[in-house]
């Protein structure tokens, strides 16, 4: 297994990933693309004096519309033929998440998660509940079949006959971000395995597993959500990092730990309190993409 990792410094900025996995070559340059569309659309929330949780949103919301990705529209579909969106925000500054599994009919699943860490009373709501709580959060439903697209049906028909390609990207979308003031905040959307079981709850929702923001550091985790799940993925490598790893070196050492005890590949994206950020992949591909006041930088 081969780890291809990267790493810089920033003051301010937006780190997204577009899921890890296996991309075709001629997608390559769509999905490098749409993740850096996705991180300036949340450094312009950060230019304009936002929060790295407001940008992390916004970031997650874009990546979300762009059909290319597993995540809002485009999204995989279960073995019904019907789209169960995950998804997570987490507030590194406050220690407040919001997170919403299983959820049908929400054209951005990130902005009900979003409620319902502003809500406060919970950490993450299922199926139907989530619903009705993003109904009287003032989001709207929208028509279930507006958000499958040809290529998840033509994806699902292949896993039904057997044929899909070994790896085959999910583009589980993420996003890590530090403001002017340091704080550090963390999103991650997915539609989930091809074809997988109707409520299936994968990594992305999952506090400590997917996903995790504290004042130390803000991590999105993408790639086999049932080996990430078993590992405690995002906190073992918040655990390393406060016994003083170094970011990219860990993200590295988790990545292999997740292969050994959860047989599994992955990806991941991260950024700490002092501005320093990485990513690493243990798949053949991984879209990346950061925007800074300085700067951009992208990858796959």
């Amino acid at each position: 297994m081969e780890i291809v990792s990267g790493s810089g410094r920033l003051e301010a900025g937006v780190l997204v990933h577009g899921g890890a996995g296996t991309v075709e070559e001629e997608r390559k340059a769509s999905h490098e693309a749409g993740c850096l569309d996705g991180a300036r659309a949340g450094q312009s929330v950060l230019a304009t004096g936002g929060s790295a949780l407001d940008a992390v949103q916004i970031a997650a919301r874009r990546l979300e519309d762009l059909p290319q990705f597993n995540a809002g529209t485009g999204a995989a579909l279960t073995a019904d033929g019907t789209v169960e969106h995950d998804a997570a925000i987490m507030d590194g500054a406050r220690l407040r998440a919001g997170a919403v599994a299983g959820l049908a009919g929400f054209k951005n699943p990130i902005d009900v998660a979003r409620a319902v860490l502003r809500d406060g009373r919970h950490v993450l709501l299922c199926a139907e509940g989530a619903a009705r709580f993003a109904e009287r959060a003032g989001i709207g439903r929208v028509d279930p079949a507006s958000l499958i697209t040809d290529r998840a049906r033509a994806a699902l028909e292949r896993v039904r006959a057997g044929t899909a390609p070994r790896g085959w990207a999910g583009g589980t979308i993420g996003a890590v971000g530090r403001d002017a003031a340091g704080n550090l905040a963390a999103a991650t959307s997915t539609g989930g395995v091809v074809g997988k079981l109707p409520g299936r709850i994968g990594d992305s929702p999952i506090v400590g597993a997917g996903t995790l923001a504290d004042d130390a550091v803000a991590i999105s985790a993408t790639g086999d959500g049932e080996g990430i799940l078993l590992v405690g993925f995002a906190q073992r490598i918040a655990g390393a990092l406060a016994g003083g790893g170094e970011l990219e070196a860990v993200l590295r050492e988790v990545l292999a730990v997740l292969s050994a005890k959860g047989a599994a590949t992955g990806g991941v994206i991260a950024i700490d309190r002092a501005g320093r950020y990485a990513w690493a992949r243990s798949t053949s591909t991984m879209s990346w993409a950061v925007a800074t006041s300085e700067g951009d930088a992208s990858g796959i």
